[in-house]
């Protein structure tokens, strides 16, 4: 009795971890749906997306085809030719090696799945690699840096950094090149990835068919933060579009209290060999850091934290702990006073 009980115990155990190794595996597959549902390509949100959502469906559902009749054949053979009671050694299927029509059949049938699948994928990377009309397109230049994105309008003379405004309804042409190292530009809602690579230049062409911010991400493994490395694509109506151009064209840099004042002096001796500000009267203006100018309009600081006034001072006290190895040295030699006055200057930027 003692020995069966302990055999009982050996079962239970076992059955147990074979529970909880099913729960974890179930858990596991439920918390891949539960990712940031604004950064997905299933829900696209212009034209570029819905055609790559296409070729996604179709080749999805060309190896759930290929899945369901190898399976079906599998338990065909696995019950048809099973061993029987009273089978003889000697009694074995049919063989069928070298049949032909077999033979043509399973090498005619992947070669059609793959013609499916290949024509509607070339027609879609030749229609999306055609270069938009002049008139109607917005030209953006894309710079990346580990470990944040800067954004040039040429045209307009504009620039920004880790968010990019676009029009809703028209074709943005972004010229993409690296500072240093490969990155890749991807916006899973509008379209998809291409690789940013220091010496040259890629193209990539995007809309957006709806108002909305549209979450971004580096895709390119390039160092400590790369899964920092985010930005957003924000699209506006026409008239807001407009507004935002001469919001940018005219922004607001004077200090409007004696705290602010305060913080473009300090502003002054600590940033702007980095980074540069509009119309703000400094001499110096940086390249190598993001444009700061209407930093108040901004929603995010460095890509990762929420535009308010305690994760600005936050940031400023500890660069490296949010965004490990980035550039931008930490302000831990100035007093918190001096960090109060440099937040405040900065949240009056708009």
């Amino acid at each position: 009795m003692k020995k069966q009980g302990r055999q009982n115990a050996v079962v239970s155990s076992r059955k147990n971890k074979y529970r909880r190794g099913l729960s974890g595996l179930a858990l596991i597959a439920l918390s891949t749906g539960c990712a940031n549902q604004s950064i997905s390509v299933l829900d696209p949100a212009g034209p570029v997306g819905r055609e790559q959502l296409s070729l996604i469906k179709l080749s999805t559902g060309i190896m759930t085809f290929v899945v369901l009749v190898v399976a079906i054949l599998y338990l065909y053979v696995v019950i048809r030719y099973r061993e029987r009671p009273g089978q003889e050694n000697d009694q074995i299927p049919e063989q069928v090696e070298g049949n032909k029509k077999l033979e043509v059949l399973w090498t005619v049938v992947p070669i059609l799945l793959l013609v499916i699948l290949a024509i509607p994928t070339i027609a879609t990377t030749f229609h999306q690699a055609k270069k938009p009309e002049e008139a109607n397109t917005v030209r953006v230049h894309v710079t990346a840096y580990q470990y944040w994105w800067a954004f040039d309008y040429p045209e307009l003379d504009i620039t920004t950094a880790n968010e990019v405004h676009i029009p809703v309804g028209r074709p943005i042409e972004l010229m993409m090149k690296s500072h240093d190292v490969i990155h890749a530009f991807w916006v899973p809602s509008l379209g998809g990835k291409q690789d940013v690579n220091p010496g040259r230049t890629d193209r990539l062409v995007l809309q957006a068919d709806k108002p909305g911010i549209f979450e971004g991400k580096c895709t390119e493994l390039c160092g400590a933060s790369h899964a920092l490395m985010n930005f957003r694509v924000i699209a506006h109506p026409a008239k807001e579009f407009d507004q935002w151009v001469a919001s940018q064209k005219n922004p607001v840099s004077t200090p409007t209290t004696k705290t602010g004042t305060d913080g473009q002096k300090w502003v002054g001796q600590n940033c702007i060999g980095c980074h540069a500000i509009e119309n703000a009267g400094y001499r110096i203006k940086g390249k190598t850091g993001p444009n700061l100018t209407a930093f108040s309009k901004r929603t995010r600081i460095a890509g990762v934290l929420d535009n308010n006034e305690q994760n600005l001072k936050a940031w400023l006290k500890d660069t490296q702990g949010i965004k490990p190895g980035n550039r931008m040295p930490a302000f831990d030699h100035l007093t918190n006073e001096q960090i109060d006055a440099i937040t405040q200057y900065l949240l009056q930027l708009k």
